[in-house]
């Protein structure tokens, strides 16, 4: 392939705007394959931290890079030292590239790794919106033939920061699971946690637009508004017991409390959303009800193959929560009803 080529990148210089600039099309080098981009999801992480403003620092620090943190596409090329990826592979990509050598990232968990060469998709080095991305191979995730472009592109952080969170809290048929905000990793909760067999799924939200979305796309069986009544309407549901798994995808204090209340004795908690404090009385909150809380932050690369395994088994596609798609040249619009927290997942698709 020739080089010298150029290709259209979106990038976030903060202050709620979105520059389309023409750059030169990269070349993969060692260990890495240029992914022509099908699908790139908008993450609330990307308005909290850069959209809006450049507030983040270390991991979240953003480097005036192409934007995009959850892409999804078809390789292109491959440089010749890879070897497990070639030209036509479908991928999604772990948004993450770790050191490869600590701890954390010999566990999957990049995520975590924090040595200086630690650098994420959109944030320190080029993502997904564009019409190439230039991609380590160690980061792909083969994207199965059951699955769409844009099924992988909310693999890429939303559906695996949920699936994390379902998996660590052991989510099976025996268990009703409260989700505090449905927003799109809300509703991924709830849906995958209906694929492990939770057959009472009950959701919690201040819009009622987004209750309505979750009950449409089968993400939860109950809708609660979030309001003073919330934590008795989830006891009412279950027997006056509360929920064995409570997930709080809000990062907002009252949702948090909230899935704390509304959890059953022995009750298993994880926390999702970003941002927020969490202050509670731990005898009474905490330590009588004898409740497991977890921080969880995305996932593993390891159980982000399991997972596009397990949607296909399940037939569930992720793109069934988004309800707005853009093109390219539209990603200004795509961040700007993305920030207006209308609808449910926010993305943009690249034409072919």
């Amino acid at each position: 392939m020739g080089r010298g080529l150029v290709m259209r990148g979106a990038y976030l210089p903060g202050n709620r705007t979105v520059d389309l600039r023409e750059v030169e099309r990269p070349a993969p080098g060692p260990g890495q394959v240029l992914v022509e981009m099908r699908a790139s999801g908008i993450c609330g992480s990307d308005l909290r931290a850069i959209y809006r403003e450049h507030l983040g620092r270390g991991p979240e620090a953003y480097r005036g890079v192409i934007g995009g943190h959850e892409p999804s596409g078809v390789i292109v090329e491959a440089h010749p030292s890879c070897r497990r990826f070639r030209a036509g592979d479908r991928v999604v990509l772990y948004h993450i590239s770790g050191c490869g050598l600590c701890p954390d990232c010999r566990a999957g968990y990049m995520i975590s790794c924090t040595a200086p060469e630690r650098a994420a998709y959109g944030w320190q080095r080029d993502g997904g919106h564009a019409d190439y991305l230039l991609a380590d191979e160690s980061t792909c995730v083969l994207l199965p033939d059951g699955l769409t472009y844009l099924d992988g592109a909310c693999v890429a952080c939303g559906f695996g920061t949920a699936y994390e969170a379902v998996c660590r809290a052991g989510v099976s048929g025996r268990d009703a699971v409260l989700v505090t905000g449905v927003g799109p990793v809300g509703m991924a909760v709830g849906l995958l946690a209906g694929g492990l067999g939770s057959r009472l799924r009950i959701g919690i939200d201040k819009s009622d637009e987004r209750l309505q979305l979750a009950l449409a796309a089968g993400a939860v069986d109950v809708a609660v508004p979030a309001d003073a009544g919330s934590v008795e309407a989830v006891l009412a549901a279950t027997g006056g017991h509360g929920c064995e798994v409570a997930v709080d995808c809000s990062g907002s204090a009252a949702g948090r409390a909230t899935a704390l209340a509304g959890a059953r004795r022995w009750g298993r908690v994880v926390l999702v959303g970003e941002g927020g404090r969490l202050e509670v009385d731990a005898s009474p909150v905490l330590i009588h009800p004898q409740l497991t809380v977890h921080g969880s932050w995305v996932t593993s690369i390891g159980r982000m193959e399991e997972l596009v395994e397990r949607l296909v088994r399940w037939d569930l596609h992720p793109e069934r929560i988004v309800t707005h798609r853009f093109g390219l040249e539209q990603t200004g619009d795509a961040y700007a009803t993305a920030d207006a927290g209308i609808g449910g997942k926010i993305a943009v698709e690249m034409a072919t």
